[in-house]
């Protein structure tokens, strides 16, 4: 992802109500509105826009949630409606739940939406079909791909650069970490959490340093200091992995702003980024 010598940071948001996806979650405490609210203010502090890829369903519980997003000169991006994986359906479902959700968000306030990003990162080699169907519905970008083995999706030898999928599309694969054991996905979710502080740095360094900008996936629920205990969904039951679902949540505001100050990162929209990378201004 060639940038021009700036610290690109494609910072975003995975806008979706984690309660939503628990059984009876909804005796559980509304915390969304709270927690974007957070993410704005960090954004506002550096003079940043940001991308928040939006479940369907967040509009009919923060009915003024996508409005006020988008009033602040943030994009609004599609995650699904349900959050289903996209490995999980048929090409006639993909393009149902995904008419739903640019249908659900544009009748909340959403404006042009051109992005898409997969529930876990779920496009793989498999189901190459998905990137026709995006295109078909107006869609520029994707950003659904971990080019490496991963437990769930993963799609290994991708690589990590921008790449045009037809005439049309690109797909930004997530940004992972320079390593031969461990080739994670460091800039965002549990992993940004979990990860030794000096491993985030030396990545975002390494990424920094050849000229390529660092993708990112946070959720409203990783900066949720006070969200109940419940057992997170699509983890298999996992116990150790819910516990990681709550590790260290109070350090991604510092981390970020660590991140932030020592390489004079720079936020964008991933629609700001593309129109670079039409425009040839990212990449060679």
């Amino acid at each position: 992802m060639k940038n021009q010598k700036e610290n690109i940071f494609l910072f975003s948001v995975d806008l979706e109500d984690v309660r939503l996806r628990v059984n009876e979650g909804l005796i559980y405490t509304a915390r969304v509105e709270d927690l974007v609210e957070s993410y704005l203010t960090f954004l506002n502090n550096y003079k940043s826009k940001a991308t928040f890829f939006t479940v369907g369903d967040i509009p009919k519980y923060y009915p003024n949630l996508i409005k006020m997003i988008v009033e602040e000169g943030h994009e609004i991006a599609c995650h699904s409606n349900k959050h289903k994986a996209v490995a999980n359906q048929t090409p006639e479902e993909f393009r149902d739940d995904l008419l739903r959700n640019m249908e659900t968000l544009y009748n909340y306030g959403a404006r042009e939406l051109i992005g898409y990003r997969a529930p876990t990162f779920s496009i793989t080699k498999d189901v190459l079909w998905a990137f026709d169907i995006l295109t078909d519905l107006g869609f520029k970008y994707s950003s659904s791909i971990l080019p490496a083995k991963n437990p769930l999706y993963g799609w290994e030898g991708f690589g990590e650069s921008p790449k045009k999928m037809n005439d049309d599309l690109w797909e930004i694969p997530i940004s992972l970490r320079k390593s031969t054991f461990l080739k994670v996905p460091f800039s965002g979710g549990v992993y940004f959490r979990f990860l030794p502080y000096h491993l985030i740095k030396k990545s975002f360094g390494h990424h920094f340093n050849n000229d390529l900008a660092v993708t990112s996936y946070f959720h409203p629920y990783d900066i949720d200091l006070k969200q109940e205990k419940f057992m997170h969904p699509e983890i298999n039951n996992n116990l150790i992995y819910n516990q990681l679902m709550y590790y260290n949540r109070r350090k991604v505001f510092p981390r970020l702003n660590e991140i932030m100050n020592t390489f004079n990162a720079k936020i964008m929209t991933y629609k700001s980024y593309i129109s670079g990378l039409d425009n040839n201004g990212f990449v060679d």
